[in-house]
């Protein structure tokens, strides 16, 4: 077998160890996706991958499944295993005593608990170990989890349904729907794969979204409300589930207004900056209550300020081919742009069709 042959037949191992791993998404937070692939005379002889709520971590669930096999057979993982005892025991120490010959490992864990660690330890034991074997596609995978353990903050998208020329309602505020039902079903797709959904007040109040997800998670779906006067009604239907709801609002916001809705939601005093309710300790507040990744969904100020602080890290915007015209309700206010390098720049950008329909990503530089 040639090298080039023989590098093909590790990547296609590593790319079923991610596509194993996306199995867990909506399911494993805050824990990474983790995929394993365990190989013996160039075949799969065990597979695992990482759900929360089954504790076992994705190499342990491969090597339980290929027993005594493992002995001389290689591994192949999209993130480095863990070292360090939490709801389980070091996955390092379940390798070892597997007689594995060698591991494949696309990235390090950025966890300062494990990062390195673990590759150090299975080289002590003569393991031979391979990194960054496919590590784009790991870190790309793993996003939200390297950006929410790096930070302590959650890993924001900025998410609209645009018509052509960028707006998100006629002047009347009708806008059901600018996109069709194919693309309505990929915005509730990224809901799933995320912890906490964010709106403004003037959201609220217009459509009276659940913000919920079509699909049933490990996880309950955190809502966000920013609220500067906490005028969020009681009967509003975020209430009508069992998943959380916050609410941000200023510090002025009336005492009596704090005590109608404190049963219904954990309300948060947040400074105001430049008029808005401060970014910065409203992602602080969200880390502490462990949401590792938020959309925010509107409105037009609430996009704009968040884009202004620089809290955005990706986009994913929605096209219906449809066009309003300038008397529109345009998705993003004013951001204050007044020279076109002062734009916010974006990078990495994707395109994918949706039916008639379209959905824009790209990343924040």
């Amino acid at each position: 077998m040639s090298k080039l042959e023989e590098r093909g037949l590790h990547e296609r191992f590593m790319k079923r160890a991610i596509s194993l791993a996306r199995r867990g998404e909506g399911k494993v937070s805050p824990n990474p996706l983790v995929g394993a692939v365990v190989v013996k005379r160039q075949t799969i002889i065990g597979e695992g991958y990482h759900l929360y709520a089954r504790k076992d971590h994705a190499e342990v669930v491969a090597l339980q499944r290929t027993g005594r096999r493992s002995s001389g057979a290689s591994l192949y993982l999209n993130l480095e295993p863990c070292v360090h005892f939490g709801r389980t025991s070091p996955c390092v120490d379940r390798i070892i005593q597997a007689g594995l010959r060698e591991v494949f490992v696309a990235m390090r864990d950025p966890n300062p608990l494990v990062s390195g660690k673990g590759l150090r330890k299975l080289r002590r034991h003569g393991i031979v170990v391979h990194e960054g074997l496919c590590r784009e596609a790991a870190q790309g995978l793993n996003e939200k989890f390297c950006h929410f353990i790096q930070t302590g903050q959650p890993f924001v998208l900025l998410k609209l349904a645009l018509t052509l020329d960028g707006k998100i309602a006629t002047r009347s505020g009708d806008s059901q729907w600018i996109t069709g039902d194919r693309a309505r079903k990929e915005a509730h797709r990224l809901r799933y794969h995320y912890d906490g959904i964010l709106v403004g007040i003037r959201t609220l109040l217009k459509d009276d979204p659940s913000l919920n997800v079509r699909w049933s998670r490990r996880n309950k779906i955190t809502r966000v409300i920013l609220d500067t006067g906490l005028r969020t009604p009681a009967h509003a239907q975020i209430f009508r589930s069992d998943d959380p709801v916050v609410i941000f609002h200023g510090h002025r916001a009336a005492k009596k207004r704090i005590r109608n809705l404190s049963s219904r939601a954990t309300l948060i005093a947040v400074p105001i900056a430049d008029g808005l309710l401060d970014w910065s300790t409203i992602l602080a507040q969200l880390g502490r209550l462990k949401v590792s990744s938020l959309i925010v969904e509107g409105g037009t100020r609430v996009a704009a300020s968040a884009l202004r602080s620089g809290i955005v890290r990706k986009v994913s915007f929605f096209y219906g081919p449809r066009i309003i015209g300038a008397d529109g309700q345009a998705g993003i206010d004013d951001l204050g742009v007044a020279r076109l390098k002062e734009a916010v720049q974006l990078n990495g950008t994707r395109l994918k069709g949706l039916g008639s329909d379209f959905l824009v990503e790209a990343y924040l530089q």
